[in-house]
């Protein structure tokens, strides 16, 4: 494919509001195009009218628009389309069915079974892409060397298949085609003609699937997707969401495509048509699909600045920052494009490649709010109607705003296209009046909260200005983040980057992001307004080829690897050869897609830069460029640990991008001058026009430069610089530092609040990077905290339920106990349940945070991970039947895990081995992971406490002192308003102002609550006196499970976004009687209340404040296990329905959200078939609104193993509230290879023979209201409403909070 001469190219990118054109004219020209994507009054489709209007007005011709465009002008188009991610967020795709093996016909409503707000009771998840399910009565199943599975009929053996991945299995049931071909005709009869088919272990064996796929075309299905096909990587429930997908966005797809094609002459035969893929690679348009659409338009943007910044600033990695309307995109750049394989877009996991675009809940539009004292940006948007209040129309208060109050946005450079006849321009004077109405509300707030507002006595009164210069602070400060972790995430230092900054609204932030983070440059293309678009033209032709792999990654493997990569490397070559690539415009790389033996961390690795030698695959030095890139993303390597290869993956490139032409711009100077405001107030700025600008020109700030598309802001203390291809290069200065002094400053609040979550966030991914332990490193299962010189919490990441609130009473033991004995350089051990923990494996690492010149420590900053094993008697450390503490493992009260600076690593070794002295105990079965993660806790607060250093240096001691005092606070307002708005409707409806309830555990123990609440202040006495004694068995909950549950239960009722601190407890008292089973003695079991009891203190909680009926109310623990292997999971049930919502079934609720195990995944890895996994309908209890249903999961065991469960709710049911039935109970059996069928009752512990099947039967969750007939259509309404209102975030830093908060 060569370059057209003497015709038109075009790269269009159709985005959801504009349509950008970059066109490349016959005599080497550029010309740039923005119109709007929908103005049906004019033209039927933006980029064919975009292509028209260039045509006529560069050719003179006349090309009519009720006419098909002439094609013979044109070389070739290449578009970008935000056609799928539209049709995916509003779900307006196509109908379609799912065929899936028996059993699992709800697989993919239950996913991870984790929600996706964890305080969101209503868990709104947006709906299933499917209408209707097919179950087929087919099996396959994985062989298992030693499998003792026992035939129900000797002499017949299953058929053994060879797999794709060099695995065998073999076939338990052939497919009925007789009974899926009835199915079939009946789904056609439906009008449905899009199929999506997923079969477990299709990915390495998929015979069935392609039968099914014939016989679905054979009978007219119009779009069959195969999830074989579509993405053949093991896991289920991704690639099912994936193969849904694509039947769901193909056909839209198609649809667009036959309506654009119509818009030229002969449907654009001849005419080369290339789409851009979320993998940032074109491809021909009849091969577009739905599955690799979804990031087609931003991908264009990765493209744009990848080429344009990289080679231009001498190589240095780039941070990508696209800001517009609604939300700010970010990415990375190093030479290579960075890809995920698995990332969720509106509620829809996708097993694709994509580039890893981070969208985050920023934009122009993103509005402004002032609540409990703190300054919040987003995430809700004002949207493209009504818009800001600045478009005449009626809208809120937004960062665009904000900008234009503080002179930054020019309106006389703007069309006239506002108002509701759109012929007014920017009102710059809705906007002032809106902020001085809000700075009313501020300054009112800041006089009547004076007491805790300023130490003086007196508050700082605000202007309007300065309100508005506020928020974009805030707004700059919730940008910044996300890039730290992108960056940070990897282990790179995100100074080390330069910022390429594109879209409408990046250039007005682009300055101050860059000082925030310490970069040094900021980039801008003098294309930046339509940079997607211009990466379409840059872009190459991309071809990728990837099957699955079970294969070791060693000498007696590489043979079988060489002969697998050639044949992949030849089909892709073989393609764009078709596509008519020469052999010298083809490029092709092969990635490997590797992980350790028994860890899920599996890394796409390319050899570039490795090559191949005696001791490597031909390909390149795969085992060198893995644990490279291991070491600097996780911090070590395990070297005596074999290397799976999951899946092998050739890429192969066309190269077929233009090369930009250089324009040398001979330009005036200053356009004009104005008045803009910044820190230091109203300063001269002067205004460029940008095409305008002669090259090589400096342009001190502040400074303004203007083009058609964008505002670029120069701030105060940056130099711009034209360069010769007429782009801006900012030399960024740092940000000089305004004095604060520690009064409270509305603004600071809210960036110290970022500040804070920041350097949580940042222990967080250092914990994460150098643990070795599954429960750390992959699943996340741990939380980051800083604390004040009280203990007191001050900031806390992740939020997971049962930690929130219970790191705060551990520090604060230590400091009641041994605090005069802390000193520099100690480091603080503890899991004992009367200092403050939850349970035994839950060890927390305390370092104190030391001051020159100060005594005691400063602040305190904790980690708390959930470790393995740390012994007792049985595997995991957390037994069903366990009646005392050290059944459960090795117990830590204050122990000095680092004294000095030296970490004792033999005092330690004793202890986590003690347990062995008890009868029937064991010390810790895996030493080496409990000391290397103990290891990684103490880098992690180690970090902590540099971060925390850092933030003193630059502000001073008793200013980061204050503000963490003012977070607190903010906290405290909230939880108080919420009080005292419950206080107003509790005395309107029962002229009382005391709340009670009460709620059993199985065993018959009842949890009491009475609350009492004070209306004026805002309090409230939460008295836990009647609750049941300490119980003999494990289900009693230490102090800190009772607080954790309080602070979620408040942030719950609160409703939004709030600091989690011990701000949240300071209005309220808490009475627990000691003794009860919720203050146990010293040695009382307590494995049980932290994963049972809690949930029951949260329905009680609930149950008095009438918030919503109970959920499942247990977390449904088992584990299983033998010599050989060992397994845990927590399984989900029926969420409580609410006053406007039925409750969600299939779904983890309250105090835990993990994610399960994908049934492949479980399979491969297990001694264990799962023969069932459904919602257990009818389980949700009755009334107005439904409660959840619970699930049925059938596992059915290969070999002899010894099974335990932990359980609750089964005898109790949730109940129901104002009138709503109760959910059913759960039920435990366990079905003997003999035929016997048992109840296992709520905890036991078992020993099971090959081929017996445990069936657990988990509760439903409460109803809401009397059971009547009700307006169907408007709860669904208002439920889908909600759904698209609320903005999605996506990319792998919003995977990894979600995986954080799945724990």
């Amino acid at each position: 494919m060569t370059e057209t001469e003497g015709k038109f190219d075009f790269a269009i990118d159709r985005g959801g509001t504009f349509t950008d054109v970059f066109a490349r004219l016959p005599d080497g020209r550029e010309r740039v195009l923005k119109l709007l994507s929908h103005d049906p009054q004019n033209y039927k489709d933006a980029p064919t009218e975009g292509i028209r209007r260039v045509l006529e007005e560069e050719t003179g011709q006349a090309f009519p628009r009720e006419q098909p465009v002439e094609t013979s002008l044109i070389g070739w188009i290449r578009m970008g389309t935000t056609v799928a991610t539209n049709a995916l967020l509003e779900r307006q795709g196509e109908r379609i069915a799912l065929l899936v093996t028996k059993g699992f016909k709800d697989l993919l409503h239950i996913g991870t079974q984790a929600r996706p707000k964890l305080f969101d009771l209503e868990v709104a998840v947006p709906d299933v892409l499917y209408e209707e399910v097919i179950e087929v009565d087919e099996r396959v199943v994985l062989r298992q060397d030693g499998c003792q599975l026992p035939r129900k009929e000797p002499k017949q053996t299953p058929p053994i298949q060879v797999c794709s991945t060099g695995d065998s299995l073999e076939v338990w049931r052939e497919l009925d085609m007789q009974r899926v071909e009835d199915d079939l005709r009946g789904v056609l009869s439906r009008g449905i003609h899009s199929l999506a088919v997923l079969l477990l272990h299709s990915y390495t064996w998929s015979a069935h699937e392609k039968a099914v796929g014939s016989l679905a075309r054979r009978l007219g299905f119009t779009q069959v997707s195969l999830s074989s096909e579509v993405m053949p990587m093991v896991r289920a429930v991704p690639r099912g969401y994936t193969v849904c997908a694509d039947a769901y966005l193909t056909p839209k797809i198609r649809q667009y495509l036959k309506g654009f094609t119509s818009g030229f002459r002969g449907g654009l035969e001849g005419t080369s048509v290339l789409f851009m893929q979320s993998d940032g690679g074109l491809t021909p348009m009849e091969q577009f699909c739905g599955s690799r659409a979804v990031l087609s338009g931003p991908a264009g943007g990765v493209v744009g600045y990848a080429i344009t910044s990289y080679s231009q600033i001498e190589n240095k990695p780039v941070i990508g920052f696209d800001m517009g309307g609604t939300s700010t995109d970010v990415s990375r750049y190093a030479g290579h494009y960075e890809h995920v394989f698995e990332a969720t877009t509106a509620g829809v996991t996708l097993q694709a490649p994509q580039l890893d675009i981070n969208t985050v809940a920023a934009g122009g539009g993103s509005r402004l709010f002032f609540r409990s004292g703190m300054f919040v940006v987003g995430p809700e948007s004002a949207g493209a109607h009504p818009g800001p209040s600045c478009y005449r129309k009626g809208g809120p208060l937004t960062v665009t705003d904000a900008n234009l109050a503080l002179g930054r946005l020019l309106p006389s450079f703007f069309p006239r296209i506002f108002g509701p006849g759109e012929d007014e321009p920017l009102s710059s004077e809705e906007t002032m009046e809106h902020f001085q109405q809000l700075t009313r509300e501020i300054n009112h707030f800041l006089s009547t909260n004076q007491s805790q507002s300023s130490a003086n006595g007196s508050a700082h009164s605000n202007n309007s200005r300065e309100v508005a210069m506020g928020f974009i602070r805030v707004a700059n400060e919730a940008m910044c983040r996300p890039i730290r972790a992108l960056t940070q995430a990897k282990g790179h230092d995100t100074s080390q980057h330069v910022l390429a900054c594109f879209g409408g609204a990046g250039g007005q932030h682009a300055c101050a992001i860059a000082q925030a983070l310490g970069m040094k440059t900021v980039f801008i293309h003098k294309y930046s307004g339509v940079l997607s678009a211009y990466g379409l033209a840059l872009a190459d032709v991309v071809e990728e080829v990837q099957e699955p792999c079970s294969l070791q990654y060693n000498p007696r493997s590489f043979s079988e690897l060489d002969h697998r990569v050639e044949q992949l490397t030849q089909r892709c070559t073989e393609t764009l050869r078709d596509r008519c690539f020469s052999s010298s415009q083809i490029t092709t790389e092969v990635f490997l897609h590797l992980r350790y033996e028994k860890t899920d961390c599996a890394l796409m690795v390319t050899a570039t830069g490795y090559p191949g030698n005696s001791r490597s695959c031909k390909s390149g030095d795969f085992r060198s460029a893995f644990t490279k890139r291991y070491l600097q993303e996780f911090g070590f390597t395990i070297p005596d640990r074999p290397i799976m290869v999951d899946d092998i993956r050739v890429r192969g490139s066309g190269k077929s991008g233009i090369k930009s032409v250089t324009n040398t711009k001979m330009g005036s100077g200053i356009l004009k001058a104005t008045m803009c405001y910044f820190e230091d107030g109203y300063l001269d700025t002067s205004v460029y026009l940008w095409e305008e600008l002669p090259c090589d020109h400096n342009i001190p700030g502040p400074a303004i430069i203007i083009d058609k598309n964008s505002t670029i802001l120069v701030e105060p203390s940056c130099v711009a610089h034209l360069t010769e291809g007429g782009d801006v290069c900012i030399a960024v200065g740092s940000d000089p530092h305004c004095l604060l002094g520690i009064e409270l400053n509305t603004v600071q609040l809210s960036i110290f609040s970022h500040r804070f979550m920041s350097i949580a966030e940042q222990m967080g991914r250092v914990l994460q990077r150098t643990s070795i332990s599954t429960n750390i490193k992959e699943r996340l299962d741990f939380s980051c905290a800083v604390f004040g010189p009280d203990g007191g919490l001050v900031s806390n990441a992740p939020h997971i339920p049962v930690h929130l609130g219970a790191m705060q009473e551990t520090v604060q033991y230590q400091i009641k106990s041994i605090g005069s004995t802390i000193k520099e350089g100690d480091v603080i051990l503890s899991n004992h349940p009367c200092a403050g923990g939850s349970h035994l494996p839950d060890l927390t690492v305390i370092t104190p945070v030391f001051r020159r010149g100060v005594s005691g420590p400063v602040f305190f900053v904790a980690s708390r991970g959930h470790h393995a094993d740390i012994g007792g008697i049985t595997p995991g450390s957390m037994p069903p039947h366990s009646t005392s503490l050290q059944q459960e493992g090795a117990v830590f009260t204050s122990f000095k895990l680092v004294t000095a600076g030296v970490f004792q690593e033999e005092a330690v070794t004793e202890a986590l081995m003690a347990p062995a002295q008890y009868p029937d105990c064991s010390g810790t079965r895996n030493l080496h992971d409990n000391l290397s993660d103990l290891r990684a806790q103490v880098a992690a607060n180690q970090r902590g406490s540099t971060l925390v250093g850092e933030l003193i240096d630059s502000y001073g001691l008793a200013v980061v002192q204050a503000y963490m005092g003012y977070i607190q606070t903010n906290a405290e307002l909230a939880v108080r308003d919420m009080l005292k708005e419950f206080a107003r409707c509790q005395r309107q409806q029962t002229g009382s102002l005391e709340v009670e309830a009460e709620d059993f555990m199985d065993d018959g123990t009842p949890i009491r609550l009475r609350v009492q609440i004070n209306k004026n202040e805002g309090s409230a006495v939460f008295d836990f006196t009647g609750t049941g004694t300490e119980v003999w068995g494990n289900c009693n909950a230490p102090r800190a499970i009772t607080f954790s549950a309080l602070i979620y239960c408040l942030r719950c009722m609160v409703g939004q976004d709030i600091p989690l601190n011990q701000g949240c407890l300071t209005p309220i008292k808490v009475i627990i009687p000691s003794g009860s089973i919720l203050q146990p003695s010293q040695n009382a079991a307590v494995v049980g209340g932290n994963v049972l009891t809690s949930q029951r203190v949260v329905d009680v909680i609930f149950r008095a404040f009438e918030v919503c009926a109970a959920s499942q109310g247990c977390m449904n623990n088992v584990t299983f296990g033998n010599e050989g292997s060992g397994y845990y999971e927590t399984v989900a049930g029926g969420a409580g329905a609410g006053p406007g919502w039925t409750g969600r079934s299939g779904v983890h609720s309250h105090m835990t959200n993990t994610r399960i195990t994908d049934p492949e995944i479980l399979e491969k890895r297990y001694p264990v078939v799962l023969e069932h996994f459904s919602l257990r309908p009818g389980s949700g209890g009755a009334g107005e609104y439904r409660g959840g249903d619970g699930v049925i999961r059938k596992l059915l065991f290969r070999n002899k193993v010894v099974l335990s469960v932990l359980t609750e709710r089964r005898s109790t049911r949730p109940y129901g509230l104002h009138g709503g039935g109760c959910g059913a109970s759960g039920l435990n059996q366990l079905h003997r290879a003999d035929g016997r069928v048992l109840n296992l009752g709520a905890k036991t512990t078992v020993s099971l023979e090959p081929g017996d099947m445990f069936c657990l039967y988990t509760p439903g969750g409460g109803g809401y209201g009397e059971d009547k007939q009700t307006a169907g259509d408007g709860r669904l309404l208002k439920k889908r409403r909600r759904l698209n209102d609320n903005f999605s975030e996506r990319g792998s830093v919003f995977e990894y909070r979600m995986a954080q908060e799945g724990v």
